[in-house]
């Protein structure tokens, strides 16, 4: 794991580079280099992982090609195999030097082989070509600019934000996305000249100006081959495998351990593979959980830790909310206001200061296999609907009434009930745009200046247009597929990547692997929500090695007490950013708008915890860009 960046045919590119590469530090402070050769500059940022000596040093540079490249890559050992039959020779252990030598063989046509987690750059110095490449789900970032035949790159927003910054505009149709989604989507960028590359993808850059786009794996078209899919599998095989294969290492590896399902059948895998593993838990102060009525995840992490031999660790979630809030959107590079990304940098900060550069995490299970209360309230609705409008409405008035909290503790199922009233009789792709989204089309638009009324539109064309393009018939795994292509990258895995690589720690997803994608995708909806039970599937391939008690407890949060936290910490801030805040007097927002969100929120009437904290998240990042212009 690794920090990558470059240009090419930019001017000043070799100390552009450089001054990219360092930005990048965090996410390699074992070691930097750098390459040029012509119009080409490529530097990099070493975590070391895989072959420790200088021969897996980067950029890679070997008979002609060179390489930066960031990520793992899972079935190096099956690859160098088979590259040896053909005849190369090998000068480390490095799966590194294999993905160098599989371009060599294959190029572009041999991207489907690879498995793992990767964004690369890789020059010919015989054709002069440039080619960038990211993974099939999007684990790995890399973000660009172009001008001109030119183009800089590198692993995160903020160091081209650093050095272009005086000639990036923000993209305010970006910001109103992450207002409703408390995310970017990975379509579209918070800068207007920077862009992400897509998932699945590589771009080919040519000395005379050409530039050449390709797609070597479709999330859209597994998903479909799966649907069409006839035989019988193991999915336990298929995940063991996975976590194998995801445990290759030369330094210590730990596992997340929340307790619930996923980690928990993570860790257990794990476990049997490396006995004594280290896990990582966390913790909340009483005050805070009782008044979140947040479940006792730390019970289950120490029945499972017990259970396997796992040496668990657990961190208390208690942090200066304040002086964590600038420095998490800083790494965050672009506007996410999940708090979740607080608890993934704290946990990643305690296991480096043990000496643990590697992490396994249970990200994606929720997203492939139907695990999310959203998935299963999305279902529900669809029988709510044919309940009479004589029984719903007096249902409605009551629970509309009723409060989310007092002044000392939350109710999470008032929570879940207004919730569900927001969506249960909407059509279903706007039904499941608001079960996650923050606010509904006329609430958005409210909060924002009306000349961005149009802005409005797009973001919501853009999530329509994507939850319906495929040819699926099966209700929830068209849930599970728009999950895996926007929820899953925009969120989850970009604040995994960037909070985990600024405490210097690699995070690994044993569930986000090409091979488990198309195992998941081979299930039927109704063998993935069963009755009430989401996550059947994963659940009955679990009780191969977990107890049914923790299988089938509730599910677990992998989130924070917010409402403690601007009951308390966070309320002078709220005020002054709701009043004073650059949003506000930029025009973006309306400050009446975000008044009655602090209104409502102080009443206990609604809970809007979530959207004040992304307003804060979205002001800081707000400010950074302004002062990235303006130096």
């Amino acid at each position: 794991m690794c920090g990558i960046a470059g240009a090419y045919f930019w001017p000043d590119g070799g100390p552009l580079t450089d001054r990219l590469t360092k930005t990048l530090a965090h996410r390699g402070p074992d070691g930097s280099g750098r390459y040029d050769h012509g119009e080409v500059h490529l530097g990099h940022r070493r975590l070391s992982i895989v072959d420790l000596t200088e021969t897996g040093a980067q950029p890679m540079v070997k008979d002609g090609l060179a390489l930066t490249y960031n990520g793992e890559l899972y079935n190096a050992p099956e690859l160098r195999k088979e590259l040896e039959a053909a005849g190369v020779r090998f000068r480390g252990t490095s799966d590194t030097e294999v993905l160098l030598e599989a371009w060599r063989k294959w190029g572009t046509e041999g991207l489907h082989r690879l498995r793992g987690m990767f964004a690369f750059g890789v020059f010919d110095e015989r054709s002069g070509e440039l080619v960038l490449v990211r993974d099939q789900l999007g684990i790995k970032p890399l973000f660009l600019v172009r001008r001109g035949k030119g183009v800089a790159f590198a692993s995160e927003l903020k160091a081209l934000a650093a050095e272009l910054g005086g000639s990036l505009t923000v993209d305010d149709t970006a910001l109103v996305a992450s207002l409703l989604y408390y995310w970017v989507p990975d379509g579209r960028c918070a800068f207007r000249e920077a862009e992400k590359l897509p998932p699945g993808s590589w771009v080919r850059f040519r000395s005379n100006g050409d530039v050449e786009r390709g797609t070597f794996w479709s999330l859209r078209q597994v998903a479909e081959e799966g649907a069409a899919y006839e035989g019988e599998f193991d999915l336990n095989a298929v995940i063991e495998d996975s976590t194998r294969k995801h445990l290759i290492a030369d330094v210590p590896v730990a596992t997340f351990l929340s307790g619930g399902l996923d980690s928990s059948y993570l860790t257990a895998l794990a476990a049997r593979e490396r006995p004594g593993i280290s896990a990582y838990t966390i913790g909340f102060r009483a005050e805070d959980a009782k008044f979140e009525a947040m479940p006792d995840d730390l019970m289950y992490a120490k029945k499972v830790a017990a259970k396997f031999g796992v040496d668990l660790h657990e961190i208390e979630i208690a942090p200066q909310v304040l002086d964590l809030l600038p420095r998490m959107t800083y790494h965050l590079d672009e506007p996410i206001g999940d708090p979740a990304a607080i608890n993934s940098y704290l946990i990643c900060t305690a296991a480096r200061e043990a000496g643990v550069k590697v992490m396994l995490s249970g990200m994606g299970a929720d997203e492939l296999f139907a695990g999310y209360r959203k998935h299963l309230a999305n279902k529900i609705a669809v029988q709510y609907q044919r309940v009479p409008g004589l029984v719903r409405r007096p249902l409605e008035s009551l629970v509309d009434r009723l409060p989310v909290a007092t002044s000392k503790r939350g109710f999470r199922s008032v929570r879940f009930a207004k919730r569900f009233l927001s969506f249960a009789e909407l059509p279903e792709e706007t039904a499941f745009r608001r079960s996650y989204t923050m606010y509904d089309q006329a609430e958005l638009a409210g909060l924002l200046n009306p000349d961005l009324a149009g802005a409005v539109d797009d973001v919501i064309t853009e999530h329509a247009d994507t939850y319906h393009d495929n040819t699926l018939s099966d209700f929830v795994n068209r849930m599970c597929l728009a999950d895996s292509r926007l929820f899953l990258p925009g969120l989850n895995l970009a604040y995994t990547d960037r909070s985990s690589m600024a405490a210097s720690t690699e995070v690994r997803t044993p569930f986000v692997d090409i091979e488990v994608v198309k195992a998941a995708f081979r299930i039927p909806g109704d063998k993935k929500i069963v009755k009430r039970q989401g996550k059947m599937a994963l659940k009955e391939a679990a009780l191969s090695i977990l107890p049914a008690e923790i299988v089938h407890r509730p599910k677990g949060l992998f989130s924070a007490p917010l409402r403690a936290w601007m009951s308390r910490d966070l309320a002078p801030l709220v005020r002054e950013v709701t009043n004073e805040g650059e949003l506000v007097k930029a025009g973006f927002l309306r400050r009446e708008a975000l008044r009655k969100l602090v209104d409502e929120d102080a009443s206990g009437q609604q809970d809007r915890s979530k959207h004040l904290w992304h307003i804060l998240t979205l002001e800081y990042w707000y400010r950074g860009a302004v002062s990235a212009r303006t130096t």
